[in-house]
């Protein structure tokens, strides 16, 4: 299967309601629709994590994140902080927009997101159409897997696609700011 199949074949998943596993800056992710609650569900069931730690969403570019952010909240100085470090490894908390599914969030007042600059990540999100869940692709508690073969070894044939491509060589995952203090949550 080439590229473009691979590619086409997760966006369909993804459009039909799967799970998937792609690269990421750092690591795999695990990716859904995050509008769509029984996708959300299955993902959380596959990692066994507790749903109200909430997730980030990656797009490949601003108008895929913009709607979930409440930018009437969003002080202009925020978000042409974030907007510097985009497309790029950095992730951002925003308040978050109505429009935000509760499940996404957990039980978060606000929603992280990022505007990848990773190819394979960012052509997945072109090609789904939209931002997608990023969670590390690992059960709940174990090491993130840094590879297509990791994914299967972990999850077998649970996942509707996974997208064979290097990861984007971060030996971390990516930091996490909150957009409105530029405090670090995490290195």
């Amino acid at each position: 299967m080439n590229d473009h199949e691979a590619l086409a074949r997760c966006a369909v998943a993804l459009n039909e309601g799967g799970v998937v596993a792609y690269p990421t800056e750092a690591v795999y992710g695990l990716g859904c629709d995050p509008r769509n609650r029984a996708a959300f569900e299955k993902l959380f069931a596959l990692k066994q994590r507790p749903p109200t730690q909430g997730v980030l969403l990656i797009g490949a570019d601003f108008d895929q994140v913009a709607p979930y952010i409440d930018l009437a909240a969003t002080p202009r100085d925020a978000l042409e902080r974030a907007r510097a470090t985009w497309p790029g490894p950095h992730t951002w908390i925003f308040p978050r927009s109505a429009d935000v599914p509760e499940w996404v969030a957990g039980g978060h007042a606000g929603i992280a997101l990022r505007v990848t600059a990773h190819g394979p990540a960012a052509e997945l999100c072109r090609a789904f159409g939209g931002a997608l869940v990023s969670t590390s692709a690992n059960r709940h508690g174990d090491p993130p897997a840094r590879s297509a073969e990791e994914v299967r070894a972990a999850f077998g044939d649970a996942l509707d696609a996974i997208l064979n491509a290097p990861t984007g060589g971060l030996e971390r995952p990516t930091p996490i700011r909150d957009a409105i203090s530029g405090a670090s949550l995490r290195n």
